[in-house]
């Protein structure tokens, strides 16, 4: 088998094509929740919290010199990344919580019943009984 060949079959396999799928749509779905948290969520709690911009906290390390920039401690921006995750990861646990409750529901389904035994089946049970009868 040759290296391309390999490679392919590596790559159409159903959980690396089900992975790079969830990979893109968890990128899309983290640019989505980080505006939704610097746009949306941030600015009224900042204006709650007496005008504040979360964006714009930061400490000055250093003050800018000639021709070099600040060196700035951004905790504000910080802080709008621990909302992003906290929102990613109870959206993440509601989905696998979904999954869990779905997967517990196939599991609690009784097993079909075996299907009836063949004719064939019935007839050599009862030439073994009466065999064993003699």
């Amino acid at each position: 088998m040759s290296m391309l060949q390999e490679f392919k079959a590596f790559a159409m396999r159903g959980n690396v094509v089900d992975m790079a799928v969830g990979i893109v749509i968890g990128g899309a779905f983290g640019k989505i929740v980080s505006s939704f948290v610097a746009d949306v969520l941030m600015p009224p709690l900042g204006l709650l919290l007496g005008g504040m911009n979360f964006s714009s906290l930061a400490v000055t390390l250093k003050d800018a010199a000639e021709g070099v920039d600040a060196v700035m401690l951004k905790y504000g921006v910080f802080i709008q990344s621990i909302v992003d995750f906290i929102i990613i990861a109870f959206a993440i646990f509601m989905v696998v919580k979904a999954m869990n409750s779905l997967k517990k529901q196939e599991e609690a389904a009784p097993p079909p019943a075996p299907p009836a035994p063949s004719k064939e089946e019935v007839l050599l049970t009862e030439i073994r009984d009466a065999l064993r009868t003699r």
